[in-house]
């Protein structure tokens, strides 16, 4: 079907409050949103939580941003109430290092809809995999503290994201900020050994691979973690030893506690991102770079794709 054929067609919506359906005016066809077609797609720059991610620029303001269009394969009646709590919590964050998701804009289809995020040219995790050099210290510390400031940010407004912590593979039903700390001290380490550091193939193996370098836990440094759910399922190796300093031999006293301090068993006593701010290690030399001196990538995402027809693509552009 033609786009005119589209836009021209009528929206019909299934009332609540009595039985039968309503026809949308033209005019409110688009909700407050605008429009995708405002536009113009550069190229596909991955794929997300939420889907297909593409390089865009807006044609009312020449601004560059990333554009993400919702994932609505198996729904049938509109979006579901926990994307848009979501939708609705993203768009009141404001933090510098938190990508901001700046509004919602709509194609011609109900099902179509498009987050449009600040563009950022790199994630780290694509960037540590194609970099031909590894950061050096003084980057990783500079990283480091802008993560720990966006995290800080999210945890005081009652926002976690839930990484692969030894309390969740253990089943606990208790869910706080310290599971991101947690996350934090593994992204650290990976920066500064230039690989993963956990690199677990399922839950069991990762399991494993925290007692190889840890130790195993007991009830006497985690109180209460005989009675988390899925302890019996395991049979945990006896490794009495704590190995992070076996594993990085190189790194000062200072960075040793922090990473410590943040694979802290018990979630309790774990570091949290103000502790982690106010750490030593961010102290001493190598200082951290400024952000403003961090090595940049653009020609990785910013290479222009083909011209397509369908919806929402990229139109013929100029080289």
């Amino acid at each position: 079907m033609a786009e005119a054929d589209l836009e021209s067609e009528p929206i019909r919506l299934k009332c609540i409050r009595k039985e039968g359906f309503f026809t949308v005016p033209p005019e409110h066809r688009l909700g407050r949103c605008r429009s995708v077609k405002e536009f113009e797609k550069l190229n596909r720059i991955g794929e997300g939580t939420y889907g297909i991610v593409y390089r865009a620029r807006d044609t009312q303001t020449d601004e560059i941003v990333a554009l993400k269009k919702v994932r609505m394969d198996k729904e049938k009646d509109g979006i579901p109430i926990s994307s848009l709590r979501e939708i609705t919590l993203l768009l009141r964050l404001r933090h510098p290092n938190i990508v901001e998701l700046k509004e919602v804009v709509v194609g011609s289809h109900l099902e179509s809809i498009f987050l449009v995020m600040g563009y950022c040219e790199q994630d780290l995790a694509s960037l540590l995999e194609n970099m031909p050099t590894p950061f050096s210290e003084a980057q990783v510390k500079c990283i480091v503290l802008q993560v720990l400031r966006g995290l800080q940010y999210l945890h005081r407004n009652f926002i976690i994201h839930r990484y692969r912590a030894p309390e969740l593979l253990l089943g606990t039903t208790t869910q706080t900020t310290s599971i991101d700390m947690w996350a934090m001290g593994c992204i650290l380490a990976e920066l500064l050994a230039h690989k993963p550091l956990l690199p677990g193939t399922s839950e069991i193996h990762q399991i494993d691979l925290i007692v190889q370098l840890l130790g195993t836990p007991s009830e006497n440094i985690w109180p209460g973690f005989s009675k988390l759910p899925l302890v019996g399922q395991y049979s945990l190796r006896k490794q009495p030893y704590n190995n992070l300093k076996h594993k990085f031999p190189w790194l000062s006293e200072a960075g040793l506690r922090l990473l410590n301090f943040l694979f802290m068993y018990d979630p309790k006593k774990r570091a949290t991102a103000r502790d982690c701010l106010e750490s030593s290690y961010f102290k001493e030399k190598p200082l951290p770079c400024e952000p403003e001196l961090m090595p940049t990538f653009p020609h990785h995402r910013n290479k222009r794709a083909a011209p397509t027809t369908s919806e929402g693509q990229s139109k013929r552009s100029k080289p």
